[in-house]
């Protein structure tokens, strides 16, 4: 029988959610739990991606200072001067250990229009304007025009973004690896409760032997 939840590693996309300064800022009202060991892996599986030139998107959130596109969990202390997020600002910058160059600055013009934002050879930037990856985005258009099957997710946090992203991610057929060593705010109990979806659990070890070539053992249901 069709096995259709085992990840196709010839037809994977990195997805890192909301990898921006603010989520690790000193001080900053959202800093992500766990993000100080979370962080070098990202980075360990964003290289790969580079190295084996597949494709990486980078999700990332931006609030505008009167709130209109906030989540309304988060919208009143905007509009009263919460200043997290803020387009042009650093802390909405990617953290610059997961750029491929220190000089990348992310384009809200180009973001909230609603276009992919290229940072790099196959790496792009996109907005989105919910906690999913998928909500009101162009993401999955973009991931069947490179006939990509497979996810791999990682980044901050999962509690929000990250859980909502395999949400929409399994809503719409895709195959899903969940990195948890390389999530913020993964309880294991989260986690493993997505194994009747048919997601994929790897830490980053196996995660990266499984896209250098490593068999079928390396992947094991959630």
């Amino acid at each position: 029988m069709a096995n259709y939840c085992v990840p196709e590693k010839g037809k994977a996309a990195l997805l890192c959610i909301s990898a921006q300064r603010d989520f690790v800022a000193q001080g900053s009202p959202v800093r992500a739990c766990g993000w100080p060991s979370a962080l070098p892996n990202i980075g360990r599986l964003v290289d790969c991606f580079r190295a084996q030139q597949a494709p990486i998107y980078h999700s990332v959130r931006l609030y505008k200072a009167d709130g209109s596109n906030v989540d309304a969990c988060r919208r009143q202390a905007v509009e009263e001067g919460l200043r997290i997020l803020m387009p042009g600002t650093l802390g909405a910058e990617l953290i610059d250990d997961l750029k491929p160059n220190k000089d990348v600055r992310l384009d809200p013009e180009t973001l909230f229009a609603g276009d992919f934002q290229e940072i790099g050879s196959h790496e792009y930037v996109h907005y989105r304007p919910r906690w999913g990856a998928f909500h009101n985005t162009g993401l999955e258009d973009k991931l069947r025009a490179q006939r990509i099957t497979t996810l791999v997710i990682c980044g901050f946090s999962f509690s929000t973004g990250g859980r909502a992203s395999v949400y929409e991610a399994s809503a719409r057929d895709f195959r899903i690896v969940l990195v948890p060593d390389a999530l913020c705010n993964a309880t294991e109990e989260a986690v493993q409760e997505l194994g009747r979806m048919g997601i994929y659990l790897m830490d980053t070890v196996n995660c990266l032997a499984w896209m250098a070539g490593a068999g079928p053992s390396s992947v094991e249901a959630a």
